[in-house]
């Protein structure tokens, strides 16, 4: 039997079920780009609440496929959320999503429900392409295809910006407040980033209609959940759970974090009371997300990928590795972070530790190691900067930026080719092709003046931290570089 409203009163007492009527949710969110994250994430911790305020239900609309529609609208909109770790699986049934629309089947439907005065909150994960912008500029991409339909078909939108502004000239039109936009997308600023493509959109259709959006609130939020794509053996092992098959189950970790900045003129769910935090300003706990959980994560991805790890746990598993990214956190990195007044740093490098040892979550290291040259900047090279500056120490750090030069060569440490994806890989290929000697390596990667600036290289002590690191991994080899540390 499959899962749905008529069939949660079979499902087994381990298994959670929605505490509330489900037929007194109403809708008061619209979520465009209803995918897995969302699911796991922001309908969720909107389901804890509903007992409290059924009021915040959530309309779900996928704008390209009608894939997850289909699979959840026989179920009510109810699915699975499994949440595993290495002492097993909790599993609870979901009921947040309360209506399911597929705008490119029905555009006017999403229009309506957008344009309702319920509907309060307008949240997106639509990934950064789905924002159609220039991510260098932060700016709208008018040549856009979508934005260019948009503009010529403004009640007939394709895109998440079209939809927003027609819906909003829609409510002004009626006299009825706009919507709080809430981007949940991982982008920095993803909330003004967001408002400056709806004004940019709004400024091409209509001068006077853009002086309105100004005042659409649209604060920023940082958001962190490791999602996996579902598996036929996902699906399988919570079809055993529940008694009852579920098209499409979610599978994710226990850890989850979610920072808002409180702007939001007509209401919202109060989701601090399921472990949200409600900021002034988000960018600092951005600031620490990149520079703890994401420096963290390349640094074990490439120094785990070339000991033959293939998951983050595998890694975490080297003899040594959880001493470096320990140290790396603690005493190189933290000490660069910005004060954040009344939260517990020590505590949340303690949770990433944790989450980092989840055998439950295969998180591939080639998959993080993904597009270095884009992410060492942010992620290692600015907190390294910052560590020159203050005349202190970097040397764990500079390990991550040498295994990443040891890795983007293309062959590992038994000569075999790596499948390097990167928007660079050849390039990078290329600089180091018939090289061997480190420093001769390090010196032809630091000439990447889009990925090291001109600093870092004329930099004589960060050019030798990395040639002794480098040095080391290629006579050593990963694991053995890493056992020095345990």
């Amino acid at each position: 039997m499959r899962l749905s409203q008529e069939t949660l009163d079979r499902l087994p007492a381990s298994v959670k079920s929605p505490a509330y009527d489900l037929g007194a949710v109403a809708v008061g969110i619209v979520h465009l780009g209803i995918g897995a994250f969302h699911r796991a994430h922001q309908a969720a911790l909107t389901d804890a609440l509903l007992a409290e305020d059924p009021s915040w239900g959530i309309c779900g609309v996928s704008l390209r496929s009608p894939d997850t529609r289909d699979a959840l609208r026989p179920q009510d909109g109810l699915y699975t959320l499994a949440v595993k770790d290495g002492a097993g699986t909790d599993f609870s049934v979901i009921g947040s999503v309360v209506e399911l629309l597929c705008a490119p089947e029905d555009p006017e439907a999403v229009l309506r429900r957008m344009a309702d005065p319920a509907t309060r909150i307008v949240s997106l994960t639509i990934t950064e392409k789905g924002y159609c912008h220039n991510p260098a500029t932060g700016t709208l991409d008018e040549n856009h295809p979508d934005i260019a339909h948009d503009l010529a078909n403004p009640a007939c939108p394709r895109s998440a910006i079209g939809f927003i502004v027609e819906a909003i000239s829609r409510r002004v039109r009626a006299g009825i407040a706009p919507f709080a936009l809430l981007s949940c997308d991982n982008l920095p600023g993803n909330g003004n980033v967001l408002k400056r493509i709806v004004e940019q959109f709004a400024e091409l259709r209509d001068p006077a209609l853009a002086a309105l959006v100004r005042n659409v609130a649209s604060p920023s939020t940082m958001v962190d959940r490791i999602v996996p794509a579902t598996t036929d053996a996902d699906r399988s092992a919570v079809a055993e759970a529940l008694g009852l098959e579920d098209a499409w189950p979610i599978m994710t970790e226990p850890f989850r974090q979610w920072v808002i900045e409180d702007d939001f003129p007509l209401g919202r769910p109060a989701w601090e009371k399921a472990g949200a935090l409600f900021v002034d300003d988000v960018s600092a706990f951005e600031f620490m997300k990149l520079r703890l959980l994401n420096g963290s994560h390349s640094t074990l991805a490439y120094l785990g990928y070339l000991a033959g790890a293939e998951t983050v746990a595998d890694a975490m598993a080297l003899p040594g590795m959880q001493a470096l990214i320990e140290g790396l956190m603690r005493e190189e990195v933290s000490p660069t972070l910005p004060e954040l007044p009344g939260f517990d740093l020590p505590a949340y490098r303690s949770e990433l530790l944790l989450r980092f040892r989840n055998p439950a979550l295969r998180h591939r290291t080639w998959q993080i190691a993904m597009d270095g040259s884009q992410k060492l900047p942010q992620r290692l090279l600015g907190t390294i900067r910052d560590r020159l500056q203050a005349g202190a120490g970097y040397d764990r750090l500079a390990l991550g930026v040498a295994a990443w030069m040891r890795y983007a060569r293309g062959l590992d440490e038994a000569g075999g080719t790596i499948d390097v994806r990167d928007p660079h890989a050849g390039r990078i290929a290329e600089l180091a092709r018939g090289l061997d000697e480190p420093d001769r390596i390090v010196d032809a990667l630091l000439t990447m003046a889009d990925v090291f600036g001109t600093d870092l290289p004329a930099s004589a002590p960060f050019r030798s931290a990395l040639i002794k690191a480098l040095a080391g991994l290629l006579q050593h080899g990963s694991a053995a570089t890493l056992r020095s540390y345990a």
